[in-house]
């Protein structure tokens, strides 16, 4: 009986102790990663001199102000825009033709294609990043912000893809079946029927293409031609002459846009 009375206490007593390891653990693991990013912030306030960054001397607005006055960071933020939105538009479109085509259709050498589809995500960034290089050098092509744009559509169709594939996978077939008993033509099912049903998948990976291709940096990095300075490859630049508040405030505003668009997202995500 006493035996059969302290096994589960001893299974609650070790529940509670796991728990609470566990909490810790994720508390200490976000520490961790977010502690730093908490710090950039604060000392991005900070009123010091350009050789004081990590002293604190007080409250003040006026680096960014400083970042919205400086032309170099304005026009390496258009760049960087300017990549982001038609990477995101054309890599939205093939991205979701290709989750189409897996998903609904069968053709030969599709695996081959599934496997190719998703490598952008499984190799590193530099190895991606060298082997974009070398094709743009073996072709005669001169670097320019057109080849950070093909790289950046290169990697951000796998996302796209990965995010409608999901969308699609929950689908239920019998309303385009229903839409063709209806007398709809192929066109007017997709039209009428697959593409608002998709609409919410499509959006949330249009968005994560965005924020992946205004943060990216290795693969822009590499394959930036003169006057293409994106954003993260400016801060990049100039970090080698020492870390300023003026950067602080850059890389602030740079996490908080990647930040609320990560959230859409999310949030689009959950809502599908």
């Amino acid at each position: 009986m006493t035996s059969a009375v302290s096994t589960p206490v001893r299974h609650k007593i070790r529940k509670s102790f796991n728990e609470r390891v566990l909490t810790w653990l994720a508390v200490g693991i976000f520490i961790f990663l977010y502690l730093p990013i908490v710090i950039l912030i604060i000392y991005s306030f900070n009123d010091s001199g350009r050789g004081a960054a990590t002293v604190w001397s007080g409250f003040t607005f006026d680096w960014y102000l400083d970042v919205f006055q400086d032309q170099a960071i304005i026009g390496s933020l258009r760049v960087s825009l300017w990549v982001a939105f038609w990477s995101t538009i054309i890599s939205t479109i093939l991205g979701t033709l290709s989750a189409i085509a897996m998903e609904r259709f069968r053709f030969w050498g599709k695996v081959t294609y599934d496997a190719i589809l998703y490598l952008p995500i499984i190799i590193p960034d530099i190895v991606m990043a060298l082997s974009t290089l070398l094709f743009f050098v073996v072709l005669g092509i001169s670097l320019s912000r057109y080849t950070i744009l093909v790289a950046h559509i290169a990697f951000n169709i796998a996302f796209v893809a990965i995010v409608v594939r999901a969308r699609l996978a929950d689908m239920d077939d019998s309303l385009e079946e229903a839409a063709a008993d209806l007398g709809a033509n192929p066109w007017e099912t997709f039209r009428r029927v697959t593409l608002p049903l998709l609409f919410p998948g499509i959006l949330s990976g249009a968005l994560l293409a965005f924020t992946l291709s205004l943060d990216d940096f290795v693969i822009t990095f590499f394959v930036a031609g003169p006057g293409s300075t994106t954003l993260p490859v400016r801060i990049y630049s100039m970090i080698r002459f020492g870390i300023t508040p003026a950067i602080n405030a850059v890389s602030t505003l740079l996490f908080l846009g990647s930040t609320l668009l990560v959230i859409i997202s999310l949030v689009l995500q959950r809502r599908t």
